[in-house]
């Protein structure tokens, strides 16, 4: 079952074509959807759902309940088998930094396989910045000086979308780890008490406060959807939008040719911040996931190992301008701007200093306070002081299914287990600590499944279910 969103699902039949190629004999039922939840909760009650499925949407599946009733498979088999493009190679090796931990919720076991390799960052046009001999601000000091420049010449530094304020936090988390290092991120993730208020998030909301209050956004974009947002930006009538990677296939029908669509992470706040200019913020998206009840679990593994080959990855990357999970998947393919400058942000970043929020996976409702208070912020309601201590408002509305960034495709493939794979389960992941039960917010208390905490201190092993305060 593929969600078929803003991906569509034509990479998904080619892929679904290999397969077919490597395995003759099987059978492959497509089928797609952007309502995954309305079709397929009705099959995981009557134990009988399909064998790979694309959990994306607004409409996804809930992976916490699915996890906590044992109806998802470890694909620690899938990672430790040998890869299509390298059988010397175990196909965790072929894959970005950070996939399979992204996967995990509290242990070892990796419960899903995030195909799409997202770049948030703040977008803006390079022939539109050279136009009025503006370099790529490194610091805010200089993002302030080119607002003003753009002002005297009738643009706006920054648009956003005001209708849907969660995509203004697509540049927040990565300034916090720039400013206070990723230990501020680790203790946001792990609902630490006062996580909030270390002094980076503080450090970290100034600037845009100060964009904010000098005049620097586009007026009315507090009224404006992400597809709007995104339209004034490309008529050059705002010169910065935070946005995530998908934003060049999305706004491809009212991008001019010319325009030169780049990304760049947060400029540096001052010379005390933890981490360099280029830090940036990637994630992995498009949570794959293989039901334990399938009627073929291992052959669902098996079309998502074709999935991670290297022809397929670069038939997404072609497809629809966007990076997958595949560490090498958009080598040799011709790219556009956009997703040239993502590739080339996250080469230069590394490991080291790329970072990526697990809290937007976990705990979706916070994540939603999150960015309306992120809204109130940009439209003057709340200063940066308020944003840190307020209460988590009512969640915004869910953006509409259309912007989704995948899609929903049923693959039932028939395929002997003998002619797909199987290794051994492979090692526990350090991670932070999954809290399903800890209420967003505020105090509670969190399970830890089992597994490792990460802290500023170190490690620290948890029991099984362990409840921590």
């Amino acid at each position: 079952m593929i969600f078929k969103g803003g991906y569509g699902d034509k990479y998904a039949l080619d892929a679904e074509a290999a397969f077919k190629k490597k395995h003759p004999k099987a059978t492959v039922k497509h089928n797609s959807t952007q309502q995954i939840t309305q079709q397929l909760a009705p099959r995981f009650v009557g134990s009988n759902p399909p064998d790979l499925i694309d959990n994306s949407g607004a409409q996804a599946l809930d992976m916490n309940a699915l996890i906590g009733k044992g109806q998802v498979a470890d694909l620690t088999p899938l990672l430790d088998a040998p890869s299509l493009d390298d059988p010397s190679k175990k196909i965790r090796d072929t894959l970005r930094p950070g996939i399979v931990e992204a996967g995990q919720y509290g242990g070892k076991e990796v419960y899903a396989l995030n195909y799409v390799q997202a770049v948030f960052g703040i977008w803006y046009s390079s022939t539109q910045l050279t136009k009025y001999g503006i370099q790529p601000p490194q610091t805010w000091q200089a993002m302030l000086d080119a607002c003003a420049t753009l002002k005297k010449n009738n643009v706006a530094g920054w648009t956003y979308a005001g209708k849907y304020p969660g995509y203004v936090h697509y540049w927040l988390f990565a300034q916090i780890a720039k400013v206070g290092g990723k230990e501020v991120l680790i203790a946001i993730d792990n609902l630490e008490p006062n996580a909030w208020k270390h002094p980076a998030v503080k450090a970290a909301l100034e600037p845009i406060e100060e964009v904010v209050a000098k005049g620097y956004v586009l007026q009315g974009s507090e009224g404006l959807t992400h597809i709007e947002s995104q339209t004034a930006w490309n008529q050059g009538k705002a010169a910065f939008i935070p946005n995530g990677s998908w934003v060049e296939n999305e706004a491809k029908g009212t991008t001019p040719a010319n325009f030169g669509m780049a990304v760049q992470g947060p400029p540096s706040v001052s010379a005390a911040d933890k981490m360099p200019f280029g830090t940036i913020w990637s994630a992995p998206t498009e949570p794959f996931i293989v039901p334990k009840q399938a009627m073929n679990s291992l052959g669902g593994m098996e079309m998502l190992r074709v999935f991670l080959a290297k022809p397929q990855a670069q038939n997404f990357a072609r497809q629809v301008s966007s990076l997958t999970c595949v560490l090498e998947g958009a080598e040799g393919v011709p790219l556009p701007p956009g997703v040239t400058s993502a590739n080339a942000a996250l080469k230069a970043a590394g490991a080291n200093n790329t970072v990526n929020p697990l809290i937007l996976t976990w705990y979706a409702k916070l994540v939603q306070d999150i960015g309306q208070n992120c809204g109130l912020l940009m439209s003057k309601r709340i200063s940066a002081a308020d944003w840190i201590t307020k209460p988590r408002p009512s969640p915004t509305p869910s953006p509409p299914t259309a912007r989704s960034r995948s899609s929903s495709t049923e693959l039932l493939a028939a395929v002997p287990a003998a002619d797909a794979f199987g290794l051994v389960a492979g090692p526990a992941k350090d991670r932070r600590v999954h809290r399903p039960d800890r209420r967003p917010g505020g105090r509670g208390v969190g399970v830890v499944r089992s597994g490792v905490v990460r802290s500023r201190g170190g490690l620290r092993q948890c029991l099984p279910r362990t409840r921590l305060v």
